[in-house]
């Protein structure tokens, strides 16, 4: 799946989670995050898959998931 770092961050900040929004926009991501290639890094800030699925869950990313 693909997803926009920026709206990522965006989606974090507005489920309150801004810790973990402020770690992916200092973390060493592309722009355009493709979460199978980068799950090492996102890992890294605290959004395995499950969690990240849970946050994708709680909120829509307009339309800029491609799967």
């Amino acid at each position: 799946m693909e997803l926009a770092k920026k709206d990522l961050v965006q989606l974090l900040h507005g489920q309150g989670d801004n810790d973990t929004a402020e770690r992916v926009e200092a973390a060493d991501l592309p722009d355009t995050i493709d979460t199978a290639r980068d799950a090492d890094a996102l890992t890294a800030v605290g959004l395995d898959q499950q969690t990240l699925l849970g946050h994708l869950a709680g909120g829509a990313i307009g339309g800029n998931l491609a799967m």
